[in-house]
């Protein structure tokens, strides 16, 4: 998937600047693609010059002007083709998973404590996802909102990030344990 594809489909939820762009990114996107700010301010320069959204610019008192973005009808057909294509499979690419795959000759001690970090991290994403789950639904439960919301997408998206947030978080804990009682058998032999 380009950046694009990820670009257009977060313009989908409406008319944003680039500024807001990234902040949809960072809460509605940041489950299944992530982008620094320059990319994503460069990715609206080449998708307007395409001319797959269209921008304007919004005049403001007090503060600089700012120019927003929707989502045009050559880039709803371009959503329409990638859509059409088989997607890939899933890629990992976690430093996390190398440095587990390497600690049997390793010291085990910096890669548990970077372990409990990323389950931190995993159980704030999560917590934030569940946040963004329950603005999406409304007052609704979540059966009533699969079967009668109007834009289920972004949520089915979301339960996608938290399926895998709360994966990783369990991973995370499961393998500091594991490789803490190793550790601690190891040590018990050595003394």
């Amino acid at each position: 998937m380009a950046l694009k594809h990820a670009v257009l489909a977060a313009l989908l939820g409406g008319e944003y600047s680039g500024y807001q762009l990234t902040k949809v990114f960072d809460v509605g996107v940041a489950d299944f693609w992530y982008a620094a700010p320059q990319q994503l301010y460069a990715e609206l320069t080449r998708l307007e010059a395409g001319g797959l959204i269209a921008g304007r610019e919004v005049v403001q008192k007090g503060r600089p002007n700012k120019r927003v973005f929707t989502v045009t009808e050559a880039g709803l057909g371009e959503l329409a083709a990638f859509a059409a294509t088989p997607a890939k499979p899933l890629l990992l690419r976690d430093d996390l998973v190398v440095k587990v795959h390497a600690v049997d000759r390793l010291d085990p001690a910096p890669v548990i404590a970077q372990l409990h970090e990323r389950a931190r991290e995993a159980a704030a994403k999560l917590a934030l996802f569940e946040q963004i789950l329950t603005r999406l639904r409304g007052d609704r439960d979540e059966e009533t909102f699969l079967r009668e919301g109007e834009h289920v997408g972004p949520y089915l998206s979301c339960l996608a990030g938290c399926r895998l947030e709360r994966e990783m978080h369990d991973w995370c804990l499961q393998t500091a344990r594991t490789l803490t009682e190793r550790a601690a058998r190891t040590e018990g032999r050595t003394s």
